[in-house]
């Protein structure tokens, strides 16, 4: 459920400057991988995420987690596992955290129907999307 942008606003304000920042990062970044996804071939939105390791900073896997899932719920727009995956690994990768992005598919339980899932782990451990991960066979992964 989308919080009231009143509501919002003041959760916002009684957030750190540096909780803020990351915030507004992890926003920018999410709104990013939704336009690549949307707008680019796969192969090409696929690799939003995939940049090079960078230099460690102080962000940590739990800041970047909170802050792509705090934005997404905040956001105007519905993001899918795909776009916080995306945005996550991104930001994980910039702070110099190996974060590597799956891909994977199922037959849906219902009908029958292909269904994908996007999940990103650290250290062989799931950050995000991994709620569904499992019923997911994993096509490719993506460092």
């Amino acid at each position: 459920m989308k919080l009231a942008l009143g509501q919002s606003f003041r959760r916002l304000g009684r957030l750190g400057r540096a909780r803020r920042r990351l915030l507004v990062r992890a926003a920018l970044t999410l709104t990013a991988s939704c336009a690549a996804v949307a707008l680019l071939p796969f192969r090409t939105a696929i690799g939003f995420g995939s940049i090079g390791l960078k230099r460690r900073s102080d962000l940590t896997l739990p800041d970047c987690v909170w802050a792509v899932e705090a934005a997404g719920r905040r956001l105007p727009w519905r993001t899918m596992c795909i776009e916080k995956g995306l945005a996550v690994q991104r930001l994980l990768r910039s702070a110099g955290i190996d974060a590597i992005l799956h891909y994977g598919a199922r037959n849906g339980p219902h009908a029958g129907k292909l269904e994908a899932h996007v999940w990103v782990s650290v250290a062989d451990e799931i950050v995000i999307g991994g709620e569904e991960a499992p019923a997911f066979a994993e096509i490719v992964a993506f460092p």
